[in-house]
Order: C-alpha cells, then sequence, then structure tokens
C-alpha cells in the first residue's frame, strides 16, 4: 500500500511524543501538524521540516491525509473527532485517552465511527506495558486462580504542592479522566466491566476540579477499589499497580514488576527488563511505541485493533457512573 499519510492534532508533549514516534516507522508519511498556537507551530517546523504546519482541522481537508492522531486536552475531543467524522476527512483515526468528556459524547462518537473504513483507537498506553501485558495473560490463564478482590491505584504529585484555587487543573479533565482511566481501563480489561457500588470525589486544588477519588466496585463475586490522586506526595511519575487476590495465589502488578505468590508456597517475580521491554526507537515510555506500532500495522492489515472507540467508551461510562454515585451530577 502507500505511505499512512498522516497528520497529528495537538501539539503538546504528547502530540510531539506520538509524532516523533511515528516520523521513525517506515509507510508512515508526517504530512500535517496542527495546533491554534504559532508558536508551538515553528517549534514543530525546525523538527518536522516535510511537514505542513496547520492552525485549523478544516486546512488538512485538500492535504490527502488517511490517517489522523488527536492529542489535544480532552474537552476538546468531542467537537474535534465529530467535525473530522462526520465530514469524512479521514479513514483511520487514534486519539489520546479519554474518548471522549462523557458517556453520551462516547456514544456518538462511536456512532461516527462505525462509518469508518478504516481503524479507530483510544491510547490507554498501559496495554502495551511489558509488566500489566505479563499481568493481563496470566489471569487469563487462570494462574492465581478465580479472582476475588482488587485493590487499583493511580498516584501523581502533578498537584501535591500547587496554589489552592489554581486553575490549571481543569484543562486536563478532571483525576479520573486524565489519570484514573488508565486503571480503570486496565481493571475491564483485566475482569470486564465493573459495577459501583460507592464513590467519593474530593476537590483540594479547586472547589470545581476532581482531584481526589476513592471507588468501591463489584462483578458478582469480585470486588474491588480504586484510590486515585494527583495531589499525592512523593510521585516524581504517574504510578499505577494492583494488587489482586485469587484462590490459588495473589498477584501485585505495577509499571515496574509484577510479583505472583502461590498458596502452595511457590513464588515469581519479573521485572520490567526480564520481560523483553525493548522497542526500535525509545522516546519517552516503551509503551508508546508498542502502541503506536499496533495502530499503524492494524491500517496496513486491516484488522482491528484494541482498545477501540468502543471499547474504550467503558471507561467514560464507569466515569460518569462514579461521579453520578458521589454526587457530582445527577
Amino acid at each position: 500500500m502507500q505511505n499512512i499519510r498522516l497528520a497529528v492534532i495537538g501539539l503538546g508533549k504528547m502530540g510531539l511524543l506520538h509524532a516523533s514516534i511515528l516520523n521513525t516507522m517506515p509507510d508512515v508519511e508526517i504530512v500535517a501538524l496542527c495546533d491554534k498556537s504559532s508558536i508551538l507551530l515553528r517549534i514543530a517546523q525546525k523538527l518536522f521540516k516535510k511537514a505542513k504546519m496547520v492552525n485549523n482541522i478544516t486546512n488538512l481537508a485538500d492535504l490527502n491525509i488517511n490517517s489522523v492522531y488527536v492529542t489535544t486536552p480532552i474537552p476538546t475531543h468531542f467537537n474535534i473527532i465529530s467535525s473530522l467524522l462526520s465530514k469524512n476527512l479521514i479513514q483511520n483515526i487514534f486519539v489520546e485517552k479519554t474518548l471522549a468528556s462523557s458517556w453520551d459524547m462516547a456514544k456518538e462518537l462511536c456512532k461516527l465511527a462505525e462509518n469508518l473504513n478504516g481503524a479507530d483507537m483510544v491510547g490507554y498506553m498501559k496495554r502495551y506495558s511489558v509488566t500489566f501485558r505479563k499481568a493481563k495473560s496470566l489471569l487469563t490463564q487462570e494462574f492465581i486462580g478465580k479472582i476475588s478482590s482488587f485493590d487499583a491505584y493511580a498516584y501523581s504529585s502533578d498537584f501535591s504542592n500547587i496554589n489552592q484555587g489554581s486553575k490549571k487543573t481543569s484543562i486536563r479533565g478532571g483525576v479520573l479522566r486524565d489519570l484514573g482511566s488508565h486503571v480503570i481501563d486496565l481493571s475491564t480489561w483485566f475482569f470486564g466491566e465493573l459495577e459501583i457500588d460507592s464513590a467519593s470525589i474530593e476537590s483540594i486544588v479547586d472547589e470545581s476540579t476532581e482531584d481526589v477519588a476513592n471507588v468501591n466496585v463489584s462483578k458478582y463475586n469480585l470486588k474491588g477499589k480504586f484510590a486515585i490522586s494527583w495531589c499525592a506526595e512523593n510521585y516524581r511519575m504517574p504510578s499505577f499497580g494492583f494488587a489482586i487476590v485469587g484462590n490459588k495465589g495473589t498477584m501485585k502488578v505495577d509499571d515496574y514488576s509484577l510479583d505472583i505468590n502461590l498458596n502452595n508456597g511457590k513464588n515469581f517475580r519479573w521485572f520490567k527488563h526480564d520481560l523483553v521491554d525493548s522497542v526500535n526507537f525509545l522516546l519517552g515510555d516503551p509503551e508508546y511505541y508498542r502502541e503506536d506500532e499496533a495502530f499503524i500495522k492494524s491500517i496496513i492489515s486491516g484488522e482491528k485493533i484494541e482498545p477501540s472507540f468502543k471499547t474504550a467508551s467503558i471507561t467514560d461510562y464507569i466515569i460518569d457512573q462514579i461521579k453520578k454515585e458521589a454526587k457530582i451530577y445527577k
């Protein structure tokens, strides 16, 4: 097939990261970069000399682009993606998590994507982490038996020392969508869709934002908990993890290692380097490369890729249910 002609919309950290990774891949041509900021466009032009710089998505229409990455803030996803899909501007679309700012919006985007003759994917890159992928494989094999409970966490110190009343948190869509969505997505990948039993959400930085969430969930005989905060102390980098209990043993998994303790006395431990955590081009974490590589391969092969819009919309649904239970909105 001809080269994948690709545009990246949004030139913040994630946009430049994905564009740089994609620029190293065969069969991919970065045709255009789009952002409202003229400063970011000038910087990007120095890095991607052959790409066209545009400040509006309507300017992409005449560039024969077949694939788009949307890496703008979460509150902008719906308008951008619905415009691209309704006008049939592209065949393949990748969007950074979450798919939308609500489940209603996510459902509408899923409906629009049904007519897409290509790949649609949402960037839950933790599915491409070697430790979490190994955990998924072992859970599928029932290595620790039937699961009875889990505790999941998502912590960062992004706003632990920020001034009270700061508006810097609002652009990121709240802690559930920005940080917590990763462990919510992993939990549905591990265990299937979950019901919300109880939830509390705290506003620490500003009364209009969601900064800390504690959630209890269940599915038949399975009980689970989420602890989520971007105001936690001593987390230089975002940290995600699970402690899982089965009838044959326990599992602990995070970004760096996986531990199994079986009831028969056998113990297993894998670190990232034990699980071949290497990629062809390292920028950020290795899972970003694997995620982008999987998306590009799905375009070439025509095979569906996960997490798709439909799969990822489950996370939007769960987040809405958490907010309802916590009385954030009815």
